[in-house]
């Protein structure tokens, strides 16, 4: 693990909340941006590592969701959950604009703006879960129910 020199705006986020959280280092592919390689580099279990994914809905507009690297996003489940009838995976290159971050370095916390945010029901059953700290190959890990209030995150089935 390489250290890491600055802080991202994610840390300095919880910092500013005063949510305690510890930071992870990997070296990343530029080639490969699995989470589930991203999990395994940073020796984690997969379903305690949460990828962030940016939606957008028919009526709700932007929607984002946090779900383990090994899960795949049930998009009917996640129109239910958003009371939308559609929802559909924004293109990569819109990320940048919608969020501030990259592919592969997105967070929920910080974001351009204040989206909704679901995040799977699984992350509860964990003490800490890590999310990006917004850039490839960092991570931050953190009480998922702090994570929850500090976004305003509504948990619920949102995986195949």
């Amino acid at each position: 693990m390489k250290p890491i020199t600055t802080k991202t705006n994610v840390m300095r986020l919880l910092d500013q909340a005063g949510i305690s959280y510890e930071t992870i280092t990997y070296e990343y592919d530029e080639d490969n941006l699995s989470g589930l390689l991203a999990a395994e580099k940073c020796g984690m279990d997969p379903d305690s590592m949460f990828k962030t994914l940016v939606t957008r809905g028919e009526k709700c507009g932007i929607v984002v969701f946090c779900i383990p690297v090994n899960e795949e996003l049930d998009l009917k489940k996640c129109a239910v959950a958003a009371g939308d009838k559609r929802i559909e995976m924004t293109h990569v290159k819109e990320l940048l604009v919608l969020t501030g971050y990259i592919r592969g370095g997105c967070s929920p916390i910080g974001m351009k703006k204040k989206y909704p945010v679901y995040i799977e029901e699984s992350a509860i059953l964990f003490d800490l879960i890590s999310v990006s700290a917004g850039a490839r190959g960092v991570q931050v890990r953190l009480n998922p129910e702090e994570l929850i209030r500090y976004v305003d995150a509504e948990v619920c089935e949102i995986v195949k």
